[in-house]
């Protein structure tokens, strides 16, 4: 009964919030969004390359607390990977609009020749994303390129959703905020399917959608994890062709109350989408969020790729280290496509 009437507590708060904020969303905020989202997510993605494979107690033992080069792949510091890289492509692309082919041909300039890359080169690819490249080379429709198997549930969409999800946003001005729907789950699942199809990846890219956009209405990450997470499993649990695969996100429920030890990092997307989700949901700020997410090791990078993109929402570029920043390989370019994007997503009435 009392975590019924906290519950019912946090909607009212909610609801005020909302009340207080929904009419908020303009061409500058907008711009203000996707500038932190992005920029908060390729230097999640910096910070963590160097960890990346890393367990947590070495970690423990030193700790990432800012840009550092190195680690397995052996890059200078402020490089980011495939997760900025495949961000970059995305937008890049729906600077046009939607075109699955076009997306998937950038993908193949990323990975054949190291177009949209940090330091011009390929480093660091995921099997199933390599997999769906290497499908569409032979003739594959962009939409069936992405692997369906168990072992294909990898947290490789994931951590490029974030400019689809803008996309959408932007399409919708004028109209209100968002919520994850029929439409606005169809578009973020196809999105999805050019590399990962599983259900399980696309359940994922809805409940992150889910939480961005309670994200915009709420404003503080707790409020709107929470809410977003909610709003995101009731639409799975009641559609019969997901129900099987959501029984695996029921742990985000409760995920803020987990302890550091209960949290996995690995590659899996359920474990990227619960520890980026406990990152944002146990911080207060930018810094604080990436770094958790960083030291939390394995598969750090795309754990503070997803994590920072939330986190960089949350708190704008601004709150984000002037001195990561200025090490960030490409930052003008980054900065840049940003405000192209978000132009192009959001044009002038």
């Amino acid at each position: 009964m009392n975590q019924q009437k906290a519950e019912a507590g946090l909607i009212h708060i909610a609801i005020y919030i909302i009340k207080r904020k929904v009419h908020g969303m303009n061409k500058k905020r907008y711009l203000d969004l996707v500038q932190g989202s992005i920029m908060g997510l390729a230097v999640g993605d910096a910070l963590g390359v160097p960890a990346e494979f890393m367990s947590r107690e070495s970690l423990l033992k030193d700790p990432v607390t800012g840009m550092r080069g190195g680690g397995v792949h052996g890059q200078p510091p402020g490089t980011w990977s495939d997760d900025t890289s495949m961000t970059v492509c995305t937008m890049e692309s729906l600077v046009h609009g939607v075109d699955y082919d076009d997306q998937m041909k950038r993908f193949t300039e990323w990975m054949m020749n190291g177009a949209y890359s940090a330091r011009d080169e390929l480093f660091d690819i995921g099997n199933s994303t390599k997999a769906a490249i290497f499908k569409y080379a032979h003739g594959y429709p962009p939409l069936e390129c992405g692997g369906l198997t168990d072992n294909a549930c990898g947290n490789g969409s994931l951590m490029r959703i974030m400019p689809t999800i803008f996309y959408l946003i932007g399409q919708n001005r004028g109209k209100g905020l968002l919520s994850l729907n029929d439409a606005t789950a169809r578009a973020i699942h196809d999105a999805s399917k050019l590399t990962h199809a599983h259900k399980t990846c696309l359940i994922a890219c809805g409940i992150y959608a889910s939480v961005v956009f309670w994200l915009l209405r709420a404003g503080d990450p707790y409020d709107g994890c929470k809410i977003g997470i909610r709003d995101g499993l009731d639409y799975y649990r009641k559609d019969p062709e997901f129900t099987k695969e959501a029984v695996a996100f029921e742990r985000l429920t409760e995920i803020e109350t987990l302890r550091e030890t209960e949290i996995n990092s690995s590659g899996y997307v359920v474990h990227t989408l619960e520890a980026a989700l406990w990152c944002a949901m146990n911080t207060g700020g930018y810094a604080e969020c990436v770094l958790k997410a960083v030291n939390l090791g394995h598969d750090s990078d795309t754990t503070a790729a997803v994590a920072g993109g939330l986190a960089g929402l949350c708190y704008l570029e601004r709150t984000i280290p002037i001195d990561w920043l200025g090490q960030l390989a490409k930052k003008a370019y980054l900065e840049n496509c940003c405000l192209r994007f978000a132009h192009a997503c959001w044009p002038d009435d």
